[in-house]
């Protein structure tokens, strides 16, 4: 049997965009099947550590990116319950040499989509997925105009999200984990001094944090974190005012915000964990939050995508025997995201834990990384690669050696 197509990747935004793009480029027939016909503002990553940006480099999206309205604020700048502890220049202190990367979503996914289909790739918008058949020989069913076919491929590839319908239909079994944290975010326009810097404050003693990341000319996303017990759950433009107020409690000043306007829907959503333990099975493999999701608190979520998509697309290059190809992607994705979700766990107990225990753990910790800021694991910034993650790392972040 001859298959239709060499890969069909359901969902066109970063994930399956970019390995339409990195494969039709190599000469592989590519489907992608989006079913937006116009991508939307949507509280969603926007913010790529250096790892991510070096992973898009080697995978060949980095000057798309940039193409999309890809911007690099020259400073991280570090605040702990409203005190500046020093602006970090990621390009001179990191092992990829390069500041992070922030963009606006929608612009992302058009450019990436309309990249892929420039490499050679078919994308069908305004069509739906209603089914993804997991074979040697895979079959996904489409829906458009009233009616539906059915398509083959060597490789099904899900790319639709953290409520991925291909994961259910191919059978993939998904763990969970809440840490009872939230996350809300606005896209702002308007913001003061911060166009050459992305600023996260800190506030332990609150279990919060706030975030800007600029986009350029007085455009940023801001988030908000905070534990769901708070009560606080910011959604919709009447909570605009006080997610600004909640913002400078935690510690970020008050002339960021100064005559800033909502340019966007500001929304609130749980941080949840959910992963499949090996994204590949029977002719379907998974990338980016259908694979595996990070806690957005700590903004590792496009580099997860982007250095998921890298490594199937090595697999796949690498060994004709796509079956051999999709067992060797879900190993190395577990050596990448294992890592990464460790480190996350620490900074939440650390820094958002509530309760007694958590408390004695900042008051032992905090001073002596005060003292001395290389004791925080720098995984979330320079990679599942970069360092040990293991019981010396933990014990060092805690002050507990």
């Amino acid at each position: 049997m001859t298959t239709d197509y060499d890969i069909i990747t359901v969902g066109g935004g970063l994930g399956g965009s970019a390995l339409a793009k990195a494969m039709a480029e190599r000469g592989y027939k590519v489907l992608v099947v989006e079913r937006e016909k116009q991508f939307k503002d949507r509280v969603r990553g926007e913010f790529m550590s250096p790892w991510g940006v070096a992973e898009a480099k080697e995978l060949g999206i980095y000057e798309t990116l940039m193409n999309s309205g890809g911007y690099h604020p020259a400073w991280m700048d570090l605040r702990l319950a409203g005190a500046p502890i020093g602006d970090r220049d990621l390009a001179a202190t990191t092992p990829q040499g390069v500041h992070a990367l922030t963009m606006y979503h929608p612009g992302l996914q058009e450019t990436l989509l309309e990249a892929s289909e420039t490499a050679g790739a078919t994308v069908r918008r305004g069509a739906k997925v209603s089914a993804v058949e997991p074979a040697a020989e895979p079959v996904v069913t489409i829906g458009a105009n009233g009616g539906s076919e059915n398509v083959s491929a060597r490789l099904v590839v899900g790319a639709d999200g953290r409520q991925s319908s291909v994961r259910k239909w191919a059978g993939f079994e998904v763990s969970y984990e809440t840490l009872g944290l939230q996350l809300g975010g606005v896209l702002m326009d308007g913001m003061r001094g911060v166009d050459d810097r992305s600023v996260l404050a800190f506030n332990p003693f609150m279990q919060r944090l706030a975030l800007i990341f600029p986009q350029g000319n007085g455009r940023a996303r801001a988030y908000f974190c905070n534990r769901v017990e708070e009560g606080f759950r910011p959604q919709g433009d009447k909570d605009v005012p006080r997610f600004i107020e909640e913002c400078i409690k935690t510690g970020l000043p008050a002339e960021f915000y100064d005559g800033a306007k909502a340019a966007g829907p500001l929304a609130t959503f749980p941080c949840i964990y959910d992963w499949v333990e090996n994204p590949y099975r029977d002719g379907v493999a998974l990338v980016g939050d259908a694979a595996t999701t990070s806690d957005q608190t700590w903004g590792q979520g496009l580099s997860l995508t982007v250095g998921a998509v890298r490594r199937l697309r090595d697999a796949l290059v690498a060994d004709d025997d796509w079956n051999r190809a999709g067992d060797n992607y879900a190993l190395s994705m577990r050596g990448m995201w294992g890592p990464i979700r460790q480190v996350e766990h620490w900074f939440t107990e650390l820094f958002m834990g509530a309760g007694p225990e958590a408390n004695a753990a900042r008051m032992k910790a905090l001073p002596l990384i005060a003292q001395d800021p290389s004791r925080v694991h720098d995984g979330l910034t320079s990679g599942p690669d970069c360092a040990p993650v293991d019981e010396a790392a933990r014990r060092r972040l805690f002050g507990e050696e």
